[in-house]
C-alpha cells in the first residue's frame, strides 16, 4: 500500500545486447522473459524499480549488425534510451564484439549503469587478466571498467551484476530466475520460493485439467457433427443442437478459461480458445446466430489475453481489434443490451492496456475513454446494474494512472474521486465482495497521494486514514492472513508520518511504533522474510526521527542501530536493489542528525557524507522519483551544517534550492516547501522564505523540524486553528489522539 514513486515511462522493460555467434541465447532469453508470469503475490508491490508488473514484455532485441562499432544508428539508441534496463549475454564471442561493446557504453552515457545485468552463457569472467588466457574473456571492455565524467573508459575495474547459465554454476533456470529478480529490484530467495509454489499447483491441476480439456473438446466435436446430420434431418433439432454446442463453447470460453487462469494455464487455455475458433471456422456462413458471434468476439478476446499475459503484444492487439469489431456491430444494434456494452467497453479496455504496455499513453487514454463512453451511454439504461459500475471503477482507475505518469496531475485527481464515488456505492450495495472492498482501499490510496502531492494534508490524512479502516477490517476479518497484516502495517505507518507533518507527533509516533511492533512480530513468525525485515528497518528509522524530534534521544539511537544492522545486511544481500540503498542512506542521514543532536559534528559529516555519495547515483537514475529528491535534498542540507566549510555548504544550500525546481509537477508538496524554506533561512534569505512559510502555515504543515528552525530563527509559527478544524472535520469529526 505504499504509494508508487514517480518513476520513469520506459518503452521496452529491457534491451538485450548479444552477438549474433549467440543468437540461440538470446532467442531463449527473449521468449522466457517475455512469456514469464510473475507470481500474482508479488504483483503490484512497490520496489525501487516501480510497481511490479504481471509481464515483463516488451523486451527490445535487435537483429541487425551495424556497418562500425560506433554508429548504432538511430533506432538502436532510441530502444536503449527507451528501455529500463540492459541485459547483455556473455560470452568470448560478445567479449570481442564491437557492437555489443558500442551498446554497453552509449547505455552507461545514459547514466544507467546500475541496471545493466550480465548472463554468462560461456567463458570465463576476467579471464583477460589472467596470462594466457584472455581468449576465454566473456565481459565486453565497456563492461569490466568504470567510465569517467566525460563518458569515456578508464582504467578502474567495475564488477558486473551477473547470473551464470553455466552447468555448475546457476544453471538455466536460476539463472532467468535471478535476471527477472534484478529487473524487478525483488529479492531472488523470494522470487524463487513463489515459483517453486506456483510450480508444485500447476503440477497438482494438470492432470485434472486435462482430463476436463480432453472431455469438452471431445464433447465439442460431437456436438458439431451433431448438429450438422441433424440439419439433414430436421431443421429444428439441428437449431437445438447447435444450441447445445454454443452452450459447450459457452462454457469453455468462460467457467472453464477462469479456472485454467486460475492455475496459469495459458498453454491449456491458448489449446481451448483456439478449439473454439475452430468450431466456429467450421459453420456455414448462414449459421452465424447473434449468439455465435458473440461467442466469436469472446473468443478472440480471451486470445488477445492470453497472447498479452505471454507477452506477445502485437498478436494481442490484433485479437482485440478483431473481436472490437465484433463486439460493436453487436453493441451498435441492441444500445440498451447491458451485456453487448459490457462486452465491447470491457475489450476496448484491453486495447488500452496494450497500448499502455507498450508506452503508447495517448492511444491508451483515447481507448480508455472510449470505453468509458460505451459504459456511461448504457448507463441510463441499467442504472442498478453493479457489474457495469464496477466496470467503471476500473475504468477510471486505469485512466488515473495515466494521467498521473503524464503529469496531470488536476486530470487524475478528477478520475480517483469518481472511481472513489462509484466504490462507495458498490461497497454499501455488496459488502461481502472482498474485490470491491479493495478497489474502495486503492481510491483513497490513490486521492491521499494525490493530495500529498499538492499540499492539502488535510485531505491525505483523510485518505490514508480511510485506508487505514478499510486494512484494518480486512485484517481482523482474516487474522491468520500475515500478507494483509503487513498491507495494514504499511498504510498505519503511512499515516502515522502525515500526521506529524500536521504537528501531531505523538499519534503519529504512536502509530510508527504500532508498524514497528507488528512488523517485529511478523519477522519473528518469518524470520528469512527480507521484505519484512525491510518494513521493520524502513519503519525503525522514521519512528527514530521522531522520537529524536520529541527529545527521546536515546530511544532513538537504539532505533537507528536496529535500522542500520538490518539494513547493511540487506544491502549486501541485494547490492542492486535501489530502494534498499535510498533507506539505507536516509537510515545514515538519520544517525547523522543524531550526532549532530550529540555535540558530534565530525562523525555526522562522515555519516551523512556516505548517504549523498549514495543518494547522488540514485538521483541520475531516477530525477523524477520524489521519495529519492526530498532524501537528496534533506541528505545536501545536513551536510551543510555538519560542514566546518562556510563556502561549501552556502553551496550545497543553493544546490538544494536549484533541486526544486526539478518537479514538472506537484510543487505545492509542503515537503519540498519545507525543504526550500530550511535553505533559504540558512543562506540569511529571510524575506524570500517569508512567502513560503505563509503558505506551509496555510497548509496546516507543522513538522517538528520546521519548528524548531522557525523558533531558532524567531519567526512567529502559532497553531492553525481552521486548519486543525478542517483536519477534524476531514477525519470524519474523530480524533485520533484520544484512540
Amino acid at each position: 500500500m505504499t504509494p508508487a514513486s514517480v518513476m520513469p515511462v520506459y518503452r521496452y522493460r529491457a534491451f538485450i545486447s548479444y552477438s549474433h555467434q549467440d543468437k540461440s541465447w538470446a532467442d531463449w532469453l527473449h521468449k522466457v522473459l517475455e512469456t514469464y508470469a510473475i507470481p500474482k503475490r508479488l504483483v503490484g508491490q512497490v520496489t525501487a524499480a516501480g510497481v511490479v508488473p504481471a509481464r515483463l514484455a516488451p523486451i527490445f532485441r535487435d537483429r541487425d549488425e551495424l556497418a562500425s562499432a560506433t554508429d548504432l544508428g538511430r533506432q538502436v539508441n532510441e530502444a536503449l534510451a527507451q528501455s529500463a534496463d540492459l541485459i547483455v549475454i556473455c560470452s568470448p564471442h560478445s567479449a570481442s564484439s564491437p557492437w555489443v561493446n558500442a551498446e554497453v557504453l552509449a547505455f552507461k552515457r545514459l547514466g544507467c549503469s546500475e541496471r545493466i545485468f550480465c548472463l554468462i552463457v560461456d567463458g570465463e569472467p576476467n579471464a583477460s587478466d589472467l596470462p594466457g588466457r584472455e581468449a576465454e574473456e566473456c565481459f565486453a571492455p565497456a563492461l569490466r571498467f568504470r567510465l569517467d565524467a566525460d563518458g569515456q573508459p578508464t582504467t578502474e575495474h567495475t564488477e558486473p551484476i551477473a547470473a551464470d547459465a553455466r552447468a555448475g554454476k546457476d544453471g538455466k533456470t536460476n539463472a532467468k530466475l535471478k535476471l527477472i529478480a534484478g529487473l524487478l529490484d525483488l529479492g531472488f530467495d523470494a522470487l524463487k520460493r513463489r515459483e517453486l509454489q506456483r510450480r508444485t499447483r500447476r503440477m497438482a491441476a494438470l492432470a485434472t485439467l486435462a482430463l476436463v480439456v480432453m472431455a469438452v473438446t471431445t464433447a465439442l466435436a460431437i456436438a458439431a457433427l451433431i448438429a450438422r446430420h441433424a440439419a439433414v434431418v430436421s431443421s429444428q433439432a439441428a437449431e437445438r443442437r447447435q444450441k447445445q454446442a454454443e452452450d459447450l463453447v459457452g462454457f469453455m470460453l468462460g467457467d472453464l478459461n477462469d479456472k485454467l487462469q486460475q492455475v496459469s494455464r495459458l498453454d491449456i487455455m491458448e489449446a481451448v480458445d483456439n478449439q473454439a475458433m475452430n468450431y466456429f471456422q467450421s459453420l456455414p456462413t448462414n449459421d452465424v446466430t447473434d449468439a455465435a458471434l458473440a461467442q466469436r468476439a469472446k473468443a478472440l478476446e480471451k486470445i488477445g489475453s492470453v497472447r498479452l499475459d505471454q507477452g506477445e503484444l502485437p498478436a494481442a492487439m490484433a485479437s482485440f481489434q478483431a473481436a472490437s469489431k465484433l463486439a460493436a456491430t453487436l453493441a451498435e444494434a441492441a444500445p440498451a443490451d447491458t451485456p453487448r456494452q459490457l462486452a465491447y467497453a470491457r475489450i476496448l479496455a484491453y486495447i488500452g492496456m496494450s497500448q499502455w504496455y507498450q508506452g503508447q499513453l495517448d492511444m491508451a487514454q483515447q481507448s480508455f475513454e472510449s470505453a468509458q463512453a460505451v459504459l456511461q451511454r448504457v448507463g441510463p439504461h441499467a442504472t442498478k446494474d453493479l457489474s457495469l459500475q464496477f466496470e467503471l471503477t476500473t475504468i477510471d482507475n486505469n485512466m488515473g494512472h495515466v494521467l498521473e505518469a503524464r503529469g496531470r496531475l488536476d486530470e487524475a485527481t478528477i478520475q480517483y474521486g469518481s472511481m472513489l464515488a462509484l466504490c462507495r456505492k458498490l461497497v454499501a450495495a455488496r459488502p461481502e465482495r472482498t474485490e470491491w472492498t479493495v478497489q474502495l482501499g486503492a481510491a483513497h490510496n490513490n486521492l491521499g497521494k494525490m493530495a500529498l502531492l499538492h499540499g492539502d494534508l488535510a485531505t491525505a490524512v483523510g485518505e490514508y486514514t480511510a485506508d487505514d479502516m478499510i486494512e484494518s477490517a480486512l485484517a481482523e476479518r482474516a487474522p491468520r492472513d500475515n500478507s494483509q497484516r503487513e498491507s495494514m502495517l504499511t498504510v498505519r505507518a503511512i499515516l502515522g508520518r502525515t500526521l506529524a507533518l500536521t504537528g501531531d507527533i505523538e499519534t503519529g509516533m504512536r502509530d510508527l511504533q504500532q508498524a514497528v511492533d507488528i512488523a517485529t512480530q511478523l519477522t519473528r513468525v518469518d524470520p528469512k522474510n527480507t521484505g519484512l525485515q525491510d518494513d521493520l528497518a524502513r519503519y525503525a528509522a522514521q519512528l527514530a526521527r521522531l522520537k529524536r524530534l520529541h527529545g527521546d534521544l536515546s530511544g532513538a539511537q537504539a532505533l537507528i542501530v536496529q535500522s542500520l544492522s538490518l539494513l547493511l545486511g540487506l544491502t549486501r544481500q541485494a547490492p542492486t536493489d535501489t530502494g534498499l540503498r535510498r533507506e539505507l542512506a536516509e537510515a545514515q542521514m538519520e544517525q547523522a542528525a543524531q550526532s549532530l543532536a550529540a555535540g558530534k559534528s565530525d562523525a555526522a559529516y562522515a555519516q551523512v557524507q556516505a548517504a549523498v555519495d549514495i543518494l547522488g547515483p540514485l538521483q541520475v537514475r531516477q530525477p523524477d522519483d520524489r521519495v529519492t529528491l526530498l532524501a537528496a535534498m534533506g541528505a545536501k542540507l545536513l551536510l551543510a551544517n555538519a560542514s566546518a566549510d562556510r563556502q561549501a555548504a552556502q553551496q550545497l544550500r543553493a544546490e538544494v534550492l536549484k533541486s526544486v525546481q526539478t518537479p514538472k509537477s506537484g510543487r505545492g508538496d509542503t515537503r519540498l516547501l519545507a525543504l526550500q524554506v530550511q535553505a533559504l533561512l540558512a543562506l540569511g534569505r529571510k524575506a524570500e522564505a517569508q512567502p513560503l512559510i505563509q503558505q506551509l502555515w496555510d497548509s496546516g504543515y507543522r513538522d517538528a523540524e520546521l519548528l524548531a528552525i522557525l523558533h531558532r530563527e524567531r519567526i512567529a509559527y502559532p497553531v492553525n486553528t481552521t486548519f486543525q478544524k478542517k483536519l477534524l472535520a476531514a477525519n470524519g469529526g474523530t480524533d485520533r489522539k484520544s484512540e
